[in-house]
């Protein structure tokens, strides 16, 4: 993955939060949020670092375009993406960290 982007979204043990984020490095980013390198950030505090949700663009443009879509959805709609995905909601960093 050299080029281009993904959008993703992170939650919690509970599910009681959810962030969702877009990067060009879907792999390092997830590294970096399940080590809490940036302590004060909103995930180290919500602890969200079960990565749920995820599409990857050939345009980062097109990544970021995606992730304001979503972030100005409902919680609902968010939820229904992730159920399409992943419907019991485990922890698809395995399935991303050797890209």
């Amino acid at each position: 993955m050299k080029y281009g982007g993904s959008v993703y979204i992170l939650t919690n043990f509970y599910h009681t939060v959810l962030y969702t984020g877009v990067t060009a490095d879907l792999p390092k980013r997830i590294y970096q949020h399940k080590r809490r390198e940036f302590k004060n950030s909103f995930t180290a505090r919500y602890n969200c670092d079960i990565l749920v949700w995820y599409e990857w663009f050939s345009r980062i443009e097109d990544a970021i375009a995606r992730e304001k879509q979503i972030k100005s959805g409902s919680r609902e709609r968010k939820e229904d993406l992730i159920h399409e995905m992943n419907p019991y909601w485990n922890d698809l960093w395995e399935e991303v960290k050797d890209w």
